[in-house]
């Protein structure tokens, strides 16, 4: 315990923030069903179902495993502004529609997806002045003015914390989709196999980000497509390439399921944001539902009207061929600056230090007195000991000099 102590001032304490990076990169095998026999009607040992069907949870490893870590999870959802919100089909999961059980069901699925879109929406986007809950748009403005803009049908993708940390770095994250129709299990597994792929980036966004989220910063999300001619930017029906948001404090990828929109017959301007003369819509799965492909036969407004989330985030699952993003840990710092002058610190407090009231380590009685640093304490205003700090060798101290050792605390 210390009998001599000096209090910090004001010059002697500073902060500093660090952030540290880590590259996460997350393979469309992984994704796309690395486990099982890849048999539709089998389980996917790293695909976690519920029971209240509202998402679907990614592993990388089977999710019973001890060794498992969780990636993220995948949900769908809608707004009640949304022109499908209002359309019921029968469920297309396994057995036709037009029952009355179908219907019933289809209904459930759609309260489910209008709950899923408006809990996501009040914590990343808020409410307005009146109270209501504010839908996504894809260009940050929240013009409540307009209808240009809206992302009405979306995909969510729910980063683990485990892999996000404290935040997404910014301008930092990419997700190619691959898709087109006659995608087959292969083409997932190297990119040459893939004819067409949708990249989806955050470009500049650590130079261009919003802030009027109650969840945080976000940026927007562009897209372009690698296609049989080369890269081409994606223009949607208002003009932009923007596709959706990236929430990089919460961790949550929010895109427009209108990326999956663009169809043959529909790629003239403004035709969907897949606006290329070639078929490339989720629908591709048309007579071969097998592994990697989706467990359905539809075009994406099909499956959000007539399908269980769960299938839904099957299909669109497996066209995923690549994420990566860089996360952020943020290490806050103090730095002790503890000086001790010229004529402090001379003597030790070890009763070792004395034999018969003579300094040990002085062979002269009249040699100055030495003493050797050896560790730094931090006391609360009451004199408690709060932390040590441990310096790698001793140092010596004497009234001909002076030492200033600097202590950091992280957390």
């Amino acid at each position: 315990m210390a009998t001599t102590f000096k209090t910090f001032l004001n010059n002697d304490v500073t902060t500093t923030k660090t952030l540290l990076h880590e590259a996460i990169p997350i393979t469309g095998a992984i994704v796309s069903g690395t486990y099982g026999d890849h048999d539709p009607n089998d389980a996917e040992l790293n695909i976690q179902n519920f029971s209240h069907g509202m998402f679907q949870s990614v592993y990388d490893y089977p999710f019973l495993s001890s060794s498992a870590n969780h990636i993220f999870d995948i949900s769908v959802g809608y707004s009640t502004g949304s022109a499908l919100s209002g359309t019921i089909n029968g469920i297309q999961d396994g057995h036709g529609g037009g029952t009355t059980a179908s219907r019933r069901t289809a209904r459930t699925q759609q309260e489910k997806k209008i709950s899923m879109y408006n809990q996501m929406a009040q914590v990343l986007m808020g409410h307005d002045t009146n109270g209501n809950i504010r839908r996504f748009d894809n260009d940050g403005t929240i013009n409540l003015g307009e209808q240009a803009g809206k992302m009405n049908e979306v995909i969510f993708l729910n980063f683990s914390r485990l892999l996000v940390k404290d935040e997404i770095k910014k301008g930092s994250f990419t997700l190619q989709l691959g898709t087109e129709q006659g995608l087959v299990s292969a083409d997932l597994k190297e990119t040459t196999g893939i004819a067409h792929i949708l990249t989806i980036k955050d470009t500049n966004a650590q130079n261009d980000f919003r802030i009027n989220s109650p969840a945080g910063e976000y940026g927007i999300l562009s897209a372009s497509h690698t296609g049989l001619g080369g890269n081409q930017s994606i223009k949607c029906g208002h003009g932009d390439d923007k596709v959706g948001l990236v929430f990089y404090q919460a961790g949550v990828v929010v895109l427009t399921a209108s990326i999956f929109n663009g169809s043959a017959a529909s790629a003239g301007a403004g035709g969907g944001i897949l606006n290329q003369a070639v078929s490339m819509s989720i629908h591709g799965m048309a007579g071969n539902t097998g592994a990697h492909k989706g467990t359905i036969d539809a075009n994406i407004n099909e499956m959000f009207t007539g399908s269980k989330i769960q299938n839904i985030a099957n299909n669109i699952r497996r066209r995923i061929h690549d994420i990566s993003f860089n996360n952020t840990t943020e290490l806050n710092s103090t730095v002790y600056f503890c000086r001790a002058n010229h004529n402090e610190f001379n003597y030790s407090s070890n009763p070792t230090y004395l034999n018969d009231s003579e300094i040990r380590v002085k062979d002269i009685p009249t040699d100055m007195p030495i003493s050797y640093v050896t560790s730094v304490g931090l006391y609360s205003p009451d004199n408690e000991l709060m932390a040590v700090a441990k310096l790698s060798e001793p140092l010596r101290k004497d009234p001909t000099n002076e030492l200033t050792l600097r202590v950091r605390l992280d957390y």
